[in-house]
């Protein structure tokens, strides 16, 4: 069954979801980070490749060739993707296809809209029967390292 973790009280989700994508790529683990639209799958492929002075996150998007080869796809278009090991979610919405990784990630900002929302996609997956951890990131330092 998935495990399913919420980052709340985060400052910016994006230099999260670049934080926690590079973690898990050093552990060896393949990750999609879904972003709802094409300008925040933009606004993530520009931070990846800024990310840290002296690291490098590989990625792609998941139409590139390279998807295939890559630690990390950053995509609001996931059709046909073979990885299933962490699945960062920027998307509002719960991503209907989230049950086939090991791995789910939510990230939750301080704007009152997205706290709203992701209290619905908590109790979505509360209601079916997911053990949910919970990390409070308020008294955490936030940013690039």
């Amino acid at each position: 069954m998935t495990e399913v973790d919420f980052y709340t009280h985060v400052q910016d989700k994006y230099e999260v979801a670049c934080a926690l994508s590079a973690k898990a790529m050093e552990r060896g683990l393949r990750v999609l980070i879904y972003t709802p639209d094409s300008a925040d799958t933009e606004r993530v492929d520009h931070l990846l490749w800024t990310w840290q002075q002296l690291s490098f996150v590989p990625h792609c998007r998941g139409g590139s060739r390279l998807a295939s080869v890559t630690p990390v796809v950053v995509d609001h278009e996931v059709e046909n993707l073979d990885r299933d090991d962490v699945l960062i979610n920027l998307h509002p919405e719960t991503p209907p296809f989230f049950s086939r990784f090991h791995r789910l990630v939510e990230i939750v900002g301080q704007d009152e809209d997205d706290k709203r929302q992701a209290r619905e996609r908590y109790k979505f997956y509360r209601d079916r029967g997911y053990d949910i951890r919970t990390h409070d990131l308020s008294g955490h330092q936030q940013g690039r390292r």
